[in-house]
């Protein structure tokens, strides 16, 4: 007669994950120095000009929540179903049609695809454009974020100088010899880090550039409603129209935690994006689709705009203000006409990472020039945040900064 036994397994050897186990793209990728900044900055007391957080307190959260009722109400099941690839229909041919009106560009909703912010769509352009050791032209100092999309495909950089007026677009026949870029990427408006916005005339000449050298340009434009001084430009893609790939996103001018931000682009182009889209995630979040389009039918987006523009334009003659008031001579900084960031250029004897942790013992936090620029100089500048703290905070936080710099500068 066989008898039960019970069978001891001993428990498997813990398993260490070697580099040799990830590939060269993955195990290359730095981390964010802005994320890393952020376990600083949340220290209790201290101010931070580090993030690019639009003001939690602005969230327009009663007409978000009537927006989700309706949508659960009228679409449930729908909204909570899975979606199209190139987003919601509705949704799409409402940004067409906006950016036809205000860009003066005819666009229709074959025109556009819904991405998880506009950080996948700089994600997308990069797995359809860009392979190891092509080059991306950008200017010196460009958006770290998409430095990071872009690293991951082992892309090298072909850069270009600014000024107060943006990229100096009259180098690029220098800057491109001997070199076949994949694409030009610019940030016109109100760039992040530095708030410059790109003028006329370098917008036109940096579409004949294009076409010279057939290289479509990406246009992130994230921040292009929020002017709060100066004339309006044309648009990049009003001017080149088909060459020009543009990014759009309801982050800055909603909420970032909704993750709605889109492509418009040739319809030539959107079947390679819309492929390169379902190899990452199928589709974007199907209810905030609905519940954004549901928002901005009751015309509660362009009165949120406006709220948002009069506040952060108080936040910006602030601080702008406060640095006048508290930092050396020696210091220099630009002065934006709407955006989210401001730019700091140190003397070119002081590093500005040296100063963070003084800061930090300050109570005040900033983000470092370095990460922004691909080629490791721009010791000595910092990118300042002004959209998040109350105009009080931007006060005292930048009298906090100008005490540091008299010690170190």
């Amino acid at each position: 007669m066989m008898t039960d036994a019970t069978t001891t397994i001993a428990p498997p050897a813990p398993f260490k994950f070697e580099p040799e186990h990830f590939s060269k793209a993955a195990f290359g990728l730095e981390s964010s120095i802005i994320r890393d900044i952020l376990k600083y900055s949340n220290q209790p007391g201290v101010i931070s000009f580090s993030g690019g957080l639009p003001a939690p307190d602005l969230f327009p959260i009663d007409e978000l929540k009537d927006a989700a009722d309706r949508v659960l109400t009228r679409f449930g099941t729908q909204a909570l179903q899975y979606g199209l690839s190139m987003g919601y229909p509705p949704l799409r041919e409402y940004i067409a049609e906006r950016m036809s009106v205000s860009g003066g560009i005819h666009l229709t909703a074959d025109n556009i695809l819904i991405t998880s912010g506009s950080q996948q769509g700089l994600d997308v352009v990069g797995r359809a454009f860009l392979e190891r050791d092509r080059h991306v032209v950008c200017s010196r100092p460009t958006y770290l974020g998409a430095l990071q999309a872009f690293n991951f495909y082992g892309t090298k950089y072909a850069l270009v100088d600014m000024d107060d007026e943006g990229m100096m677009v009259d180098t690029i026949d220098e800057v491109v010899k001997g070199k076949d870029p994949r694409i030009i990427y610019v940030v016109p408006n109100f760039q992040n880090p530095s708030g410059i916005t790109l003028n006329e005339e370098r917008r036109r000449i940096l579409v004949e550039k294009a076409h010279k050298y057939k290289i479509p340009i990406v246009d992130d434009n994230p921040y292009g409603e929020l002017r709060y001084s100066g004339t309006p430009m044309p648009s990049i893609k009003s001017i080149g129209g088909q060459a020009v790939v543009q990014l759009g996103t309801f982050s800055k001018i909603i909420s970032p935690g909704l993750r709605i931000g889109w492509i418009a682009a040739s319809r030539q182009l959107m079947g390679v994006f819309e492929r390169v889209k379902q190899s990452t995630d199928l589709h974007t979040n199907q209810f905030a689709q609905f519940m954004i389009y549901e928002f901005a039918q009751t015309g509660a987006l362009e009165r949120h705009i406006e709220v948002i523009k009069k506040a952060y334009s108080k936040k910006l003659d602030t601080m702008l203000s406060a640095m006048k008031e508290f930092f050396p001579e020696s210091v220099k900084w630009t002065k934006p006409d709407g955006g989210l960031f401001l730019w700091v250029m140190l003397p070119k004897s002081v590093n500005s990472a040296d100063l963070f942790k003084p800061a930090i013992e300050e109570k005040v936090a900033f983000v470092p020039g370095k990460p922004f620029h691909p080629d490791g100089t721009g010791l000595n500048t910092m990118r300042l945040n002004f959209s998040n703290a109350s105009p009080e905070d931007i006060h005292e936080g930048i009298k906090r900064l100008g005490r540091v710099f008299a010690k170190f500068i």
